[in-house]
């Protein structure tokens, strides 16, 4: 198994769509890419821990790519917007991928350089190394399972 770690806005809804794709085993939402080892909603809420809230994911590699995974990435959220998807504005709400190899790294910038044609130059996904991955709060996780609207 192989974890891809991405922020495109409010966790709740792609973690939705990103557990029904087949070859992903696990979802988990969280918080990376800030300056704590062990945020909290309400710090991260602040700001001031430069954290994103992601989608954590645990797939098989023999069923789905990341390749794969990256172009998901894409087609679930606007990279266009900085800091903001939707009425959700902040940087915690950032687009942002956060890499555990150098293949990852690689692939996702391939990804976002191709698609620069496509959207203008205008894409303000970041490409980072995974940093202070911390596990979000239990209401956090599987939201729409839990909240049925």
């Amino acid at each position: 198994m192989e974890i891809a770690i991405l922020a495109l806005g409010c966790f709740w809804g792609p973690e939705k769509k990103f557990s029904k794709i087949e070859g992903i085993v696990e979802t988990e939402v969280g918080y990376c890419g800030g300056i704590m080892p062990n945020a909290t909603y309400k710090e991260v809420c602040t700001g001031e821990t430069e954290h994103a809230e992601v989608v954590r994911l645990t797939y098989d590699p023999k069923m789905i790519s990341y390749d794969q995974i990256i172009k998901y990435f894409f087609d679930f959220h606007d990279p266009t917007t900085l800091n903001r998807q939707g009425p959700d504005i902040g940087t915690q709400y950032r687009s942002e991928i956060f890499y555990n190899s150098d293949e990852q790294k690689n692939i996702s910038l391939s990804i976002i350089e191709k698609l620069n044609h496509k959207f203008k130059s205008k894409i303000t996904t970041k490409v980072s190394k995974i940093k202070n991955y911390s596990k979000a709060e239990e209401y956090h996780q599987k939201y729409f399972e839990k909240n049925r609207f």
